[in-house]
């Protein structure tokens, strides 16, 4: 029998001054939020609908996953306590047994084919990243089988060029690894104002196969 696929997305929960403070820094705070609430809404519709894999949504603060702030068909857990990667390390330890991946919220280019390249990664090799161009990564996966790497995320400086460096070196050196393309995390005025130029073209091109 075939063992379930799991996605996992992280958010926060979308209030005033609580998300994307270093974008908010230079775009201010109410245009951060709508950024970052449009972002995810549109990820999880895309990602939750998709029968291929069962979704789950880890909130923080805790509260918020009690409250469920994101209206979509999909289970909800708290991240709890500890930095980024304890968070992630538990959640991976407590999901029901199957190869998961963990994605963040911010991605504006990620679509259900990304995920459905993890997983297939996931048929061959222990490992799979999604690499940011920032240095950091959007998706982790791992098969899970038969245990997770016993130093999982142990010393990585997180929000830092060095994540990915940094968590893959804290890997076993037998562990097949697998990356997926580079995307960038929109996550300072640079990238945003990058991400509407794109948005854009996007339209522009729409409006012109449309005529």
């Amino acid at each position: 029998m075939r063992r379930a696929q799991h996605v996992v997305i992280f958010l926060r929960a979308p209030r005033l001054g609580r998300v994307k403070s270093r974008l908010a820094r230079g775009i201010g705070a109410l245009a951060a939020l709508r950024f970052y609430r449009g972002t995810a809404e549109r990820l999880l519709r895309r990602l939750t609908r998709d029968p291929r894999w069962r979704s789950e949504l880890a909130v923080t603060p805790d509260v918020d996953a009690r409250r469920r702030p994101w209206r979509v068909s999909a289970g909800y857990r708290p991240q709890g306590g500890g930095d980024l990667g304890e968070r992630m390390a538990r959640v991976f330890r407590d999901l029901p047994p199957g190869p998961a991946v963990i994605i963040g919220s911010d991605i504006p280019a990620l679509t259900p084919a990304h995920i459905a390249a993890a997983f297939k990664a996931l048929g061959d090799h222990g490992a799979v990243f999604g690499p940011a161009s920032d240095g950091g990564y959007w998706l982790v996966g791992l098969r899970r089988l038969p245990r997770l790497p016993p130093r999982l995320f142990e010393g990585v400086r997180w929000s830092s060029a060095h994540a990915l460096t940094d968590t893959l070196a804290g890997l076993p050196s037998n562990l097949k690894v697998a990356f997926l393309e580079t995307l960038e995390d929109v996550d300072d005025p640079a990238s945003y104002a990058r991400w509407q130029r794109a948005a854009a073209l996007s339209r522009e091109r729409r409006a012109s196969d449309a005529r």
